[in-house]
């Protein structure tokens, strides 16, 4: 009797051992799938502690540089260089056109009916001006945000900004609207140096008067200015010209040293704008080109991503199927 109860025993003893090694199995195929997968998995940043300094491990300085990086840089020099010139063209436009029409009223026409429609022209020229630096205002902005979402997009700075359709059709229309606007503002440019010739050809003639020697009065009586040649007041406006010392004294007003000025910087600030928009139209084609290319290969990762999933199910299918059968 006593061999068989400790032949019993025994057996006893071998079925709690293969129990034990049967319940840890499932146990060191999951800890075994973990060390394998853990890789893949996005790990977390440790929190920054107070006793970090700032070169640590998710520390102010890398945000600081990865905001830097997102940066539109050539977006940003343009809209400064658009912003100072529709400003400049604005501004002293506005102030300067008001200089013209108090010249022209107290100097060159003296019936007020004479110049009604150029003063009405004069002033809804002004209210224009008011809209152009509203919208461009805007547009500018607009502009560099767009020129933010490219580069954020392009570099995948951030998981949440992804090219889109929708992306890439806002992007070629503002390429489209861009050039439509770099044309006009040509047509501003050439329009703005049509005073400052004006103006220089009074100019001019005021420096040829102080250049005739005082006794040859009849001379300097001779050279005139006749606004009424440049179509601005009708011919038969009175006096329409002005012609030696009284040319010489509209020179020496504070309203044209002003308004000779001003439209010279108004000039200069729609070149700036032209140029600004050029810009523009460059670096909007630019990202467009890239957030095409990026759309390609966004299109290519998705692609070999699903591949990449499909080729592991088979495998852990497989795996599945082959442990069932053992």
């Amino acid at each position: 009797m006593k061999p068989a109860m400790e032949t019993a025993a025994e057996e006893t003893t071998e079925q709690s051992q293969e129990r034990k090694v049967n319940s840890s199995r499932p146990e060191m195929e999951i800890g075994r799938y973990h060390w394998m997968c853990g890789s893949s998995r996005p790990q977390q940043v440790p929190a920054m502690s107070d006793s970090m300094g700032p070169l640590g491990t998710g520390g102010c300085f890398e945000c600081c540089i990865k905001c830097l990086g997102g940066v539109p840089y050539a977006s940003l020099v343009a809209t400064i260089l658009c912003f100072s010139g529709v400003a400049l063209f604005c501004g002293c436009g506005h102030v300067a056109l008001t200089g013209t029409l108090t010249i022209l009223e107290q100097h060159f026409s003296s019936t007020p009916s004479d110049h009604v429609i150029l003063t009405e022209v004069i002033q809804l020229m002004q209210y224009v001006i008011y809209g152009i630096a509203s919208f461009f205002f805007l547009y500018g902005i607009i502009l560099l945000a767009e020129g933010f979402y490219t580069t954020s997009a392009v570099k995948e700075l951030h998981s949440e900004f992804k090219t889109t359709a929708c992306g890439r059709c806002i992007s070629g229309m503002f390429v489209f609207l861009t050039y439509i606007l770099g044309v006009a503002w040509l047509g501003v440019f050439g329009f703005s140096a049509v005073p400052v010739f004006m103006f220089y050809n009074m100019w001019a003639s005021c420096e040829v008067i102080k250049g005739v020697p005082v006794n040859l009065t009849t001379e300097s009586d001779q050279i005139c200015v006749d606004i009424r040649q440049y179509g601005i007041i009708p011919w038969n406006a009175l006096p329409g010209k002005a012609c030696g010392t009284a040319l010489e004294n509209i020179c020496s007003t504070n309203e044209f040293y002003m308004s000779y000025h001003l439209f010279i910087v108004a000039c200069a600030g729609a070149g700036a704008t032209v140029i600004a928009l050029i810009h523009f139209l460059m670096i909007l084609a630019a990202n467009w080109a890239y957030l095409k290319d990026a759309s390609k290969m966004q299109a290519y990762q998705d692609t070999k991503a699903k591949e990449e999933q499909e080729l592991q199910d088979i495998q852990s299918r497989s795996k599945e199927q082959l442990n069932s059968y053992t």
